[in-house]
């Protein structure tokens, strides 16, 4: 990994940038506003791998995102490279129904500054904009909103988000490390099954400095402060269109190892 370049990727340099937790503040944010969430490759029909080599490429390389697995396994291995102690999460996003899905279905960092832990998500979508403590119970203000970490039983730790009608569980987590390779069964499962929302339409999304502008196949949001707009999306060019203008992302700007059609998923 090319660390000079990957920092470059998300407007920083390595001057100045300390392990600590100004530091980890700003990478995740720079992070955030830089490389933005997006299943593409999913609808293009190009595997992901879980690697970092592959995701530093995607990322840094051809100016793409990606979901979970492959933004915060990339991140995790920036901070480390910058001398952050870091473990790899494995945590289980809460559905509609109350539930939660499987262990592995999201990938987030636990950060170890000093005697302080903190949560750091660069893959979750609309989440944190900054690293939350790791104290349970305490509400904690963010750019993004209020979010909380909170005990769930005697293994777990929640976070929630504070909505109009309280606060909304986001995933749970236990404070433990994970090699990336274990993610491999859920990561297949999220690009592959009928049942993933991952597979069920196309989404690109990246934080903006006073809100966050998301493509979808039929629309394109765009939120700033407490105004949003929707821009309906009426054709195949247009939503590569907005993809080049918003997000600097084409279909074709790929690296060779994401083209072989044997690569492809059936």
């Amino acid at each position: 990994m090319n660390v000079e370049k990957y920092l470059a990727r998300i407007g920083m340099d390595r001057i100045g940038v300390m392990p600590d937790f100004a530091g980890l503040k700003m990478l995740q944010r720079q992070h955030l506003l830089n490389v933005p969430f997006e299943n593409l490759d999913i609808h293009w029909r190009r595997p992901i791998v879980l690697d970092v080599d592959s995701f530093y490429q995607k990322i840094v390389e051809h100016n793409r995102g990606g979901f979970c697995y492959e933004l915060n396994g990339l991140f995790n291995q920036l901070l480390r490279e910058l001398g952050f102690e870091t473990r790899l999460l494995s945590a289980r996003v809460a559905m509609s129904e109350g539930t939660f899905t499987p262990e592995y279905g999201h990938a987030a960092i636990l950060v170890i500054v000093g005697e302080m832990q903190y949560l750091a998500d660069v893959g979750f979508g609309s989440f944190a904009a900054e690293p939350l403590q790791l104290v349970p119970d305490i509400e904690q203000a963010d750019p993004a909103g209020r979010f909380m970490i909170r005990t769930y039983d005697d293994e777990y730790f929640e976070v929630a988000q504070q909505q109009d009608f309280g606060w909304k569980s986001e995933y749970i987590f236990k404070p433990l490390g994970h090699d990336l390779a274990e993610f491999e069964a859920q990561c297949n499962w999220n690009q592959t099954s009928p049942d993933s929302h991952f597979t069920k339409g196309r989404l690109c999304s990246l934080m903006t400095e006073n809100g966050r502008k998301t493509l979808t196949d039929d629309r394109f949001i765009l939120t700033e402060g407490r105004n949003r707009t929707e821009t309906p999306i009426i054709s195949a060019d247009e939503f590569e269109s907005v993809l080049f203008t918003q997000f600097g992302i084409t279909k074709s700007g790929i690296s060779p190892d994401y083209s072989r059609a044997d690569q492809y998923i059936n």
